[in-house]
């Protein structure tokens, strides 16, 4: 098996817990060749602790550098689409963390690249590499016509979650003029995607683009596109968010925000007429926490409900799997910049919803 030399830029809390031990538990398909943070402390720290030598505090220094074959693109979200294009003009293979970038410019920057280097660029969607999840796209049928959805994802805070069940290095040697500018690049590019916009439903947007992004894409795989989005509400300063989301024969009720419970609530349960299914993520930062569909099917008399858990293997590792085979064989990936577009345009058009409300 072809083995990919890989840098990982942006070291922070998901690198730490998820992404550089699921690279250090796949060697026989990546080597972890290079690293890159903007403080240089945590540089040194993961460094030494994954025995990498080549570290660098700037994306443009490790790609220049050379030697790669591959990048981990898990920065802060402003900064995505640079990396992820100075990486593709370089001749590299892209994983982008969601959300790929922020505004309708950057995404089309990111295909201009793709296709002018012929590079894969995958948007790390991990929920829908679980086994669980793609056993409920092929059994979706088996519900017959649709009557009704809930995409649903409500959950307490991830640090909650990940200072009980792994120590995170949270670096203090960040200059506080690279903190404040990656906020004006944040406003400035959610003025692009929005226009002029209160700075509640700036909040919305942000929400949406990260938590959000994982749910939306995941039901567009599963039911498609919404023709429109019908409704929508927000209130506790754009943290919480419903829409209603018309599919024409049916509606998808989607609902989310973010509490101080330490739990994790996240599901996708679709409605047949004697049938239905349910879809139960538990959450990513304590791996093999498994992802289950849940299934209750009327059958005559009898009422049959059943869980199924297809493995254990976390949809972290699953992703890491799915992106060497795409890198090595040649194969588009599902999860492509267009189909992240489709993410884009749904968010705006919820914030548009909620203008009018």
């Amino acid at each position: 098996m072809s083995k990919l030399r890989v840098g990982v830029i942006g070291l922070g809390e998901v690198a730490q817990v998820i992404h550089l031990p699921v690279i250090e538990s796949l060697p026989d398909r990546y080597e972890l060749a290079a690293v890159c943070d903007i403080s240089p402390g945590l540089l040194k720290r993961v460094g030494d602790r994954y025995r990498v030598d080549r570290r660098y505090t700037s994306a443009a220094e490790l790609i220049a550098a050379g030697g790669l074959d591959c990048v981990l693109v898990l920065n802060s979200d402003e900064y995505h689409a640079e990396c992820a294009v100075a990486a593709l003009d370089a001749g590299l293979d892209v994983l982008v963390e969601k959300p790929m970038c922020l505004s309708p410019r950057e995404a089309e920057r990111i295909i201009a690249a793709r296709d002018r280097s012929g590079k894969t660029v995958m948007v790390a969607y991990m929920r829908r590499f679980a086994p669980a999840f793609t056993e409920a796209v092929r059994r979706l049928p088996e519900l017959g016509p649709i009557r009704y959805a809930r995409v649903h994802d409500v959950i307490g805070e991830n640090r909650l979650i990940v200072d009980q069940t792994a120590y995170v290095d949270r670096p203090d040697d960040v200059p506080q003029e690279a903190i404040d500018e990656k906020w004006a690049r944040r406003a400035a590019l959610v003025r692009e995607a929005l226009g002029d916009v209160p700075e509640e439903l700036g909040w919305t947007y942000g929400l949406l683009c990260g938590l959000g992004s994982h749910d939306l894409s995941a039901m567009r795989e599963l039911l498609g596109r919404p023709q429109k989005v019908a409704a929508a509400r927000a209130w506790r300063k754009g943290g919480y968010v419903v829409a209603l989301l018309d599919y024409g024969d049916f509606v998808v009720t989607y609902e989310t925000g973010v509490d101080e419970q330490l739990r994790f609530d996240a599901h996708i349960e679709v409605y047949g007429a004697s049938a239905s299914m349910r879809i139960q993520y538990d959450t990513p930062y304590v791996r093999h926490f498994p992802t289950v569909l849940e299934w209750e099917r009327t059958e005559g008399d009898a009422y049959e409900r059943s869980v199924i858990r297809p493995h254990l293997k976390d949809p972290y590792t699953h992703e890491l799997e799915y992106f060497h085979e795409v890198v090595t064989s040649g194969a588009a990936p599902k999860t492509t910049p267009e189909d992240y577009v489709q993410d884009l345009e749904l968010f705006v058009d919820i914030i548009r919803a909620l203008q009018d409300a």
